[in-house]
C-alpha cells in the first residue's frame, strides 16, 4: 500500500493560486531534519524540494484565484488536493495497475477520495505530508518571485501575498491586479 502525504500552500494570502501537493516515499526513503515547511529556512526548503523531487513520487495542482472566488478557499484547496493527488494516482497506476492508495492530509478536513484520513498538525509530525508541504510552499513562493518581477511595485517577494501592511499600501495605491487578487477576501473587496 501507497500512502500519499497532502498538504497545500497559499490558504492565506490575498493574491495567486493555493497550491497543493501530493508525496509517496519510495521504499526505505529517510529524510533528516524534515518537517512543516512553515518552520524550515528558505535554503532547507529548497534543499528538500530538490531532494523530494529526484528521489519521491509526487504532484502539484493549484486552484486559480478566479475558482477561489467561485468555489470559496475551503473548497478551492479541497480541488486542489483532489486534483494533485489523482495527478499522482495516475502516474503510478499506468506503470502498476494493482497499486492501493491510502491519503493522509493536513488537517481537519480530506478532500472527496477514498481511503483518506484527515490529522491535524500532520505536516510536523508525518514525514510524507511534511514533504508535501515543503513541495507545496517552494512551488507557490516561486509563484509569488515571478509575480513580482511583473508587479514589483507590491512587493510579493517579501510578503508572499498575504495582507501585510506592505501589501495593503500597495493595494490602495496601485488598485488588485486583474486575475491574480482573490475579489472575494475582505481586503480587496472592501476596495
Amino acid at each position: 500500500m501507497n500512502i500519499i502525504g497532502v498538504d497545500e500552500a497559499g490558504r492565506g494570502p490575498l493574491v495567486g493560486n493555493v497550491v497543493a501537493a501530493a508525496v509517496i516515499f519510495p521504499v526505505n526513503f529517510n529524510i533528516e531534519g524534515l518537517t512543516d515547511s512553515k518552520k524550515l529556512t528558505e535554503k532547507k526548503r529548497e534543499y528538500f524540494y530538490f531532494k523530494i523531487t529526484k528521489e519521491c513520487f509526487w504532484s502539484v495542482a493549484e486552484a486559480s484565484s478566479s475558482e477561489i472566488d467561485e468555489l470559496n478557499i475551503l473548497q478551492a484547496t479541497m480541488l486542489a488536493m483532489t486534483r494533485a493527488i489523482s495527478n499522482l494516482q495516475y502516474q503510478l497506476l499506468s506503470q502498476n495497475k494493482d497499486e492501493i492508495f491510502k491519503v493522509i492530509v493536513d488537517g481537519d478536513r480530506c478532500p472527496d477520495v477514498a481511503n483518506c484520513r484527515a490529522i491535524i498538525k500532520g505536516d510536523l509530525i508525518e514525514p510524507v505530508i511534511s514533504a508535501a508541504s515543503v513541495i507545496a510552499k517552494v512551488t507557490r513562493d516561486r509563484q509569488m518571485r515571478e509575480l513580482d518581477s511583473r508587479f514589483p511595485e507590491y512587493g510579493f517577494k517579501n510578503h508572499k501575498g498575504y495582507g501585510t501592511k506592505e501589501h495593503l499600501i500597495a493595494l490602495s495605491k496601485y488598485g488588485p491586479i486583474d486575475g491574480q487578487h482573490r475579489q472575494t477576501f475582505g481586503p480587496i473587496k472592501n476596495l
